[in-house]
C-alpha cells in the first residue's frame, strides 16, 4: 500500500486523537481496549505513520466520546489551522482536464 500523500491530514488526525485522549484522561492502551484495536496501532496513528480506515475512524470517534462528524470537524479545524486554508474538496479537479481511463488489461 502506498503511503498517504496528505501528511498534514495524518498529522492533524494524530494531534486531535492525542489531545482528546488528554481531555478524557485516557491512555493509548485504554482507548485501544475500548475500541478493540491493538495499542501499537494507536501509537502509529498518533505518530502520523499509519492512516486508519474509515471504520477505524468511526471506532476512534466512539472511543473518544465524539460523534464521527464532530471528530472529523475537529480534525479538519486542526488541518485548516495548520495549513491556513480549507481542505480541498474530495474529487475536485481542474476544469478542462480530461480524466484518463485506466486500462484493465483486457483488450477489446
Amino acid at each position: 500500500m502506498r503511503p498517504s500523500k496528505n501528511v498534514e491530514l495524518m498529522k492533524a488526525l494524530a494531534v486531535e486523537i492525542k489531545a482528546r485522549r488528554g481531555e478524557l484522561d485516557l491512555t493509548q492502551e485504554a482507548l485501544a481496549m475500548t475500541i478493540d484495536i491493538d495499542r501499537p496501532y494507536v501509537t502509529l496513528i498518533e505518530g502520523a505513520r499509519k492512516q486508519p480506515t474509515l471504520s477505524v475512524i468511526w471506532r476512534l470517534a466512539s472511543g473518544l466520546e465524539l460523534r464521527p462528524e464532530e471528530f472529523v470537524r475537529r480534525v479538519d479545524a486542526r488541518l485548516t489551522a495548520a495549513s491556513n486554508g480549507p481542505m480541498p474538496r474530495v474529487g475536485a479537479r481542474k476544469v478542462g482536464k480530461p480524466i484518463k481511463a485506466r486500462r484493465t488489461g483486457a483488450k477489446t
